[in-house]
């Protein structure tokens, strides 16, 4: 049993077919968390929140309720990419169709992927778009949940909020617009830490909707007392916020994503490529090292 509670098989070597007396590599094992970049958050006239970047991950949870992942089985001197998603921009516009843009997936491994949330007004995506009339976008299973439905409120209220990776997000009803749907605490790193919460949806002179746990920002408030629609949080996925009018029409921009390894400091040292931004950091008998931006190549020796 690893120190997470799943099953884990360090330094498990994989079988060599078919060659008489050949030995087989050696192999480690590697925990990750994948979070993808949260989508953006709509201007006015579809001013529901935006889905957080789905999310998956070997340690605590992971996304959309679904079980828990495998720790990856790593060979050493292999070249693998990493990639972290970016956020999604909000939108800024007093028409109609200003959607906001969707989430970038963050990729682990080459091929462990963590789709981008989507953008407000029911995109799909890691976890749904809210919707400012009917039903909220479905998110990816086992990554993310969906968006809150809306009642046809535009820029008014009863927009829907963005689903998160832990929650689906709050319906809009009358008008209150809803929440964004919380995120999921993971502990990879050593400490608790709350990513993938969704954007919360916009009013006008109603109650705006806020963003989930885990990074989602809050929808905008266009009359009474105003306020604009606010960011998600770098390296939570957070979805952005919905925009509304009268000046505040900016949907907020959803928050990149983040890509964590851990592993055995006994078992392998890391190289980091060009093109990414990490720190690395110790966690009792295991190195952890936090991908924050960029995309680029990884490699593992003994």
């Amino acid at each position: 049993m690893s120190r997470y509670g799943q099953r884990t098989r360090v330094g498990q070597a994989v079988s060599v077919f078919g060659t008489a007396g050949a030995t087989s590599a050696p192999t480690f094992n590697c925990d990750y968390l994948v979070q993808g970049g949260g989508g953006g958050g709509g201007g006015y006239r579809y001013a529901a929140g935006a889905g957080a970047g789905g999310l998956r991950s070997t340690v605590t949870a992971t996304g959309g309720g679904g079980t828990l992942e495998t720790a990856f089985v790593t060979s050493y001197s292999t070249n693998y990419t990493i990639t972290v998603g970016a956020g999604g921009s909000g939108i800024s516009g007093s028409g109609y169709g200003q959607y906001g843009q969707a989430g970038r997936p963050s990729t682990a491994f080459s091929n462990i992927v963590a789709f981008g949330g989507g953008a407000s007004n029911s995109q799909f995506g890691g976890c749904g778009g809210g919707s400012s009339s009917g039903a909220g976008a479905s998110g990816t299973a086992n990554q993310g949940f969906a968006g809150g439905s809306g009642t046809g409120g535009g820029a008014g209220a009863g927009n829907g909020g963005g689903g998160g990776t832990g929650a689906v997000g709050v319906n809009g009803a009358g008008s209150v617009s809803g929440a964004g749907g919380a995120g999921i605490a993971t502990s990879i790193t050593g400490t608790s830490v709350t990513t993938g919460g969704g954007g919360g949806g916009s009013a006008y002179t109603g109650t705006l909707g806020v963003g989930g746990a885990g990074g989602g920002g809050n929808g905008a408030k266009g009359a009474g007392t105003t306020s604009q629609a606010t960011a998600a949080t770098a390296n939570t996925g957070g979805g952005g916020g919905g925009g509304s009018n009268t000046g505040f029409t900016s949907g907020s921009n959803g928050g990149s994503g983040v890509v964590i390894l851990s592993f055995l400091t006994s078992q392998a040292t890391i190289t980091v490529g060009g093109g990414l931004t990490s720190t690395t950091t110790a966690n009792g008998a295991y190195t952890v090292v936090r991908f924050t931006a960029g995309t680029g190549t990884i490699s593992f020796a003994q």
